[in-house]
């Protein structure tokens, strides 16, 4: 999923900066790897630091314990919902945050936010489950595949960090930051809603079980998807690609933390409620001057919020407390809310500390010369084309030169294929040139 979300955030933002935002949701998959099998999954699921807030981190340090049993598969498939839950937050901060300084972030953020809300909410004793100190007052809160721990918490701390950066340079005026390659943005929804299945389907306790989740997770982006061209074509006039990716991504949010608890007529229901929400949300970024790049905060918040607080309307009781419309009055309502505003509150608070601790220390932005650049080869000494062109249709080439410092120079067309023929034509190779093992490779 995480490889799905780089092509997803690579193709929304601006073409000097699409292999930042890829490799800020890769490199999240190497420090979270490392972070989860030392520490991580002890401070998320093991009992004995604070109770009913987080695990002992050093109980099972390097699953010194864990090693050669069952456990290492539910340890290795929970860290990839700690994988996703950092990469989404990049998006919030794309185009203007220094890599080093998100580097830091990631392992910070995962010990001291993450782990201890999966603790909160999966953990035995934690707070919101059953033997927890809300969870037994007040029932245990339904969260069955992330809508608290990964959705709501990454939007939470997105829009946290993106209010710490300020804007980008030209923020609702450039044109230069519409999405540059929707392609990519559309591979990378097919590849998110492919992760999915597994994401929620593998933590299906049966056969029957498994199969609801398989439908909902369905059903749910579907009637999303829809939903939001539904709200461009009536606002705008046009039903975008970008609008079905988004609108995708919004149902699976929704649906995440009620995929085991909803009827799927209900999961299309809340599909098309999600996707409509979140887009008349994305647009008030501008009315209210926030400058969330990538709609983390539109898409991940606002339909984890919904599909979290919506169980306590339409939870069948399966597993767990039905909601108001199947008997069982306002107490999972009144659950779900609770936990919704705890951990709103518990990640605002813990991100806003880690981010101006970065921000202050080392510094969390590029400089504005670097973001005018591109920090694709301000920080990574990268471009991802050899040309490209602004919103204008003017072209422009990257180079790094001897002295190590960054050109970016604008050419007409004429000068950018005079430079492609300075390279020379690809060679070419005649039949008898071909390798011996080709015949085999044509079926």
């Amino acid at each position: 999923m995480t490889p799905g979300l780089a092509f997803f955030y690579g193709g929304m933002t601006r073409a000097k900066a699409a292999l930042n935002m890829m490799m800020m949701s890769f490199v999240s998959i190497g420090f979270v790897g490392v972070v989860w099998v030392l520490w991580g999954s002890s401070m998320a699921t093991a009992p004995g630091a604070i109770p009913g807030i987080v695990g002992n981190p050093f109980a099972d340090m390097a699953l010194v314990n864990s090693n050669g049993t069952p456990d290492l598969l539910g340890i290795g498939f929970s860290a990839t919902f700690a994988i996703i839950t950092v990469a989404l937050i990049s998006g919030s901060i794309a185009d203007r945050a220094k890599f080093g300084a998100w580097c830091l972030f990631v392992p910070v953020w995962v010990t001291l936010v993450y782990a201890p809300l999966a603790f909160m909410v999966w953990a035995d004793g934690g707070l919101f489950t059953e033997d927890g100190a809300i969870g037994s007052v007040l029932g245990e809160a339904i969260d069955f595949a992330g809508g608290l721990v990964v959705h709501i918490n990454a939007g939470v701390a997105a829009l946290v960090l993106c209010l710490i950066l300020g804007v980008r340079r030209g923020f609702g005026k450039d044109p230069e930051h519409r999405p540059h390659n929707l392609p990519f943005v559309m591979l990378g929804a097919a590849l998110l809603w492919f992760g999915w299945f597994g994401f929620n389907v593998g933590a299906a306790s049966d056969g029957t079980q498994a199969g609801l989740i398989w439908v909902n997770t369905l059903a749910s982006p579907a009637a999303a998807m829809l939903g939001w061209l539904l709200v461009e074509r009536l606002r705008n006039g046009h039903a975008t690609s970008l609008g079905a990716a988004s609108g995708i991504v919004a149902g699976l949010v929704a649906i995440t933390p009620a995929c085991a608890n909803v009827d799927p007529g209900w999961a299309i229901v809340l599909g098309a409620v999600s996707g409509a929400a979140s887009a008349l949300a994305v647009g008030l970024k501008y009315r209210w001057g926030y400058d969330d790049s990538l709609d983390v905060v539109g898409v991940h918040l606002v339909s984890g919020v919904v599909g979290t607080v919506a169980l306590g309307f339409i939870a069948t009781g399966s597993t767990g407390t039905p909601g108001l419309f199947y008997g069982g009055g306002f107490g999972l309502l009144l659950t779900q809310s609770v936990a919704t505003v705890i951990s709103v509150a518990f990640t605002a608070i813990m991100t806003l500390i880690i981010g101006l601790a970065i921000h202050k220390t080392i510094g969390f932005r590029v400089s504005e010369s670097e973001e005018d650049r591109g920090i694709d080869m301000t920080a990574h000494a990268e471009s991802a084309y050899l040309f490209a062109a602004d919103d204008a249709g003017q072209l422009h080439v990257l180079r790094s030169t001897d002295s190590g410092e960054i050109s970016d120079q604008k050419i007409s067309v004429e000068e950018a294929k005079a430079e492609l023929g300075a390279r020379g034509p690809a060679p070419e190779r005649s039949e008898q040139e071909e390798p011996e093992y080709a015949p085999s490779h044509r079926g």
